[in-house]
């Protein structure tokens, strides 16, 4: 079912030194190719600004690579609009903000069977988070209560964005290391990738492969966590 899936998982939309997806736009351009010409974007992630000002802001970066965007929240039958996009692309913001709204429009189910027949899907920071089969190892407050902490499930594998190691001087709480070993404790079996700023996940059917210049820190039960490059085979995550 999901040999066909084509999915483009970045930590952030931002890294140090470079502008608005800046960092990420020759990979996207790759990944998406001539064929995509129109975009719909979900932005249901954002918060502080409404849903017109976020597809406003990611209209024009897209543009400016030559593909035009849809906000889906525009349209007049969403269900549609998602069934004939050339390929979906879901924004960061708030991850339970997202998924709750997912659940609420009814589009999880949609959203998740184009991606796996093949729609190409680009998610960044809480559209990277719903990818994962729960959301779980997100960095985000509960601001509101979804459903289900049941996400897309197009990856078999957590994603932890924007992961980082450092612990702050007098900081005495838990590390991201340390939370993401809780959840691992608990969900036994289950990989989470700490996906580090600058960092992206591309998947192609049964291939996938680590884009970017930092490593990934992946986790699982009972074993240490292991740095991987983009050298390194990740098929076993699949």
């Amino acid at each position: 079912m999901m040999s066909n899936r084509r999915l483009l998982l970045l930590s952030s939309s931002t890294v140090e030194g470079a502008g608005y997806l800046d960092y990420y736009e020759n990979e996207t351009k790759d990944f998406l190719g001539r064929e995509v010409k129109r975009i719909l974007f979900v932005p249901f992630a954002s918060v502080i600004k409404t849903f017109d000002e976020y597809a406003m802001m990611v209209s024009d970066r897209f543009q400016a690579m030559g593909y035009e965007i849809d906000s889906v929240h525009q349209a007049s039958n969403m269900n549609e609009a998602v069934r004939s996009a050339e390929a979906i692309l879901v924004g960061g913001g708030n991850t339970f903000h997202l998924l709750s709204a997912l659940y609420e429009t009814g589009l999880i189910e949609i959203v998740r069977e184009r991606a796996l027949s093949g729609t190409p899907y680009v998610g960044w920071s809480a559209g990277s988070n719903v990818a994962c089969p729960t959301i779980k190892t997100t960095n985000d407050m509960p601001i509101v209560q979804p459903p289900s902490l049941n996400a897309l499930g197009l990856v078999p594998f957590q994603i932890n964005p924007y992961y980082m190691d450092a612990h702050p001087e007098d900081h005495h709480g838990e590390t991201r290391e340390q939370r993401i070993s809780e959840f691992t404790k608990v969900n036994k079996g289950v990989y989470v990738v700490g996906l580090r700023e600058g960092s992206t996940l591309r998947i192609e059917g049964s291939k996938i492969s680590l884009r970017g210049e930092r490593q990934a820190r992946i986790f699982i039960s009972g074993e240490e966590a292991r740095e991987y490059s983009a050298a390194d085979a990740l098929e076993f995550l699949l």
